[in-house]
């Protein structure tokens, strides 16, 4: 059993937007549909809001077909299936580059190369029973970041079975790079939650966006052009009991990790959602260690 909890809504102008009743403005205009994967909900108050909903619509759609694991002929997909890409687009390199920082910053746990070791779980769990440790072992000697190779000339997998998957990260960079693109567009007020979250200005009361944090007792925070991102080793599970965690340890090839709960704030989205990811496997001193300037929520 596998669940996804991801949502998407962007939200941007100077009307009172979710409520889209008597203060919502003339040019307010609302979609509601799927988008990665998930219920998604675009609300702009913007007198192109029409034009500008389709092409962050496509903006998503485009981003999809570089880093989807469940679409055949994204560029990940070619890169895990073949052990290289050529000419990769600009983005997967950008992406892949944070993945690399992150990797060095939290010492190697945060890994995209556990997606043997993901496949193993969800194989095995899908017939009702968990992986050997034998199993887990085999999987795990097929992860290292340092079999992996990029520039804009290619990405290269340098050993067999490597195979990378960057759920872990893709949504907070998703969540930027749409961000960036309606700013680029003359929004200067937006929020955009593909999961993990990326603000910039100011929310329609003209306050910073307030963003109640999942799973800290309904804490809220303010944010302000900054990003937060929220994992639950828990929040997806391969089984049906709910005990085997998606967040796998590329040190041990478990799930594991005494964190229900771990927000991370910091000014991308994709660097909020690595840290947040990865956190979820660390203790408080490496977590410490590896913040930065970061601000960090464990429960």
């Amino acid at each position: 059993m596998i669940t996804r909890r991801r949502t998407l809504c962007i939200l941007a102008g100077t009307a009172a937007l979710p409520l889209l009743g008597q203060g919502a403005g003339a040019n307010t205009r609302q979609w509601s549909g799927i988008a990665l994967g998930a219920k998604a909900r675009i609300i702009l108050d913007h007198k192109d809001a029409q034009t500008l909903i389709a092409r962050a619509l496509s903006e998503i759609d485009r981003l999809e077909q570089i880093f989807s694991l469940y679409r055949s002929d994204s560029q990940l997909s070619v890169l895990n299936r073949d052990g290289q890409l050529l000419n990769p687009s600009f983005d997967l390199i950008q992406l892949l580059s944070v993945c690399s920082s992150l990797n060095v910053r939290t010492n190697g746990v945060f890994d995209p190369t556990v997606q043997k070791l993901w496949s193993l779980y969800a194989q095995k769990y899908s017939t009702g029973t968990a992986p050997s440790a034998n199993e887990v072992e085999k999987a795990r000697a097929m992860t290292g970041w340092k079999y992996v190779e990029f520039s804009q000339k290619g990405v290269f997998l340098h050993r067999p079975s490597v195979a990378l998957t960057l759920n872990g990260i893709a949504q907070g960079f998703i969540a930027d790079k749409v961000t960036q693109f309606l700013h680029g567009e003359g929004i200067t007020n937006v929020l955009v939650d593909t999961g993990e979250i990326a603000a910039l200005g100011t929310a329609p009361d003209g306050e910073r966006w307030s963003v109640r944090l999942k799973g800290h007792r309904g804490q809220t925070v303010r944010l302000d052009n900054s990003a937060i991102a929220t994992s639950a080793r828990l929040g997806t599970v391969f089984d049906a009991g709910g005990i085997a965690g998606h967040i796998l340890d590329p040190r041990s090839g478990v799930s594991s990790g005494k964190w229900s709960t771990v927000s991370v704030m910091s000014k991308t989205a994709a660097e909020a959602d690595g840290l947040s990811t990865a956190f979820c496997l660390m203790e408080e001193n490496e977590i410490s260690t590896a913040r930065g300037t970061s601000r960090v929520w464990l429960t």
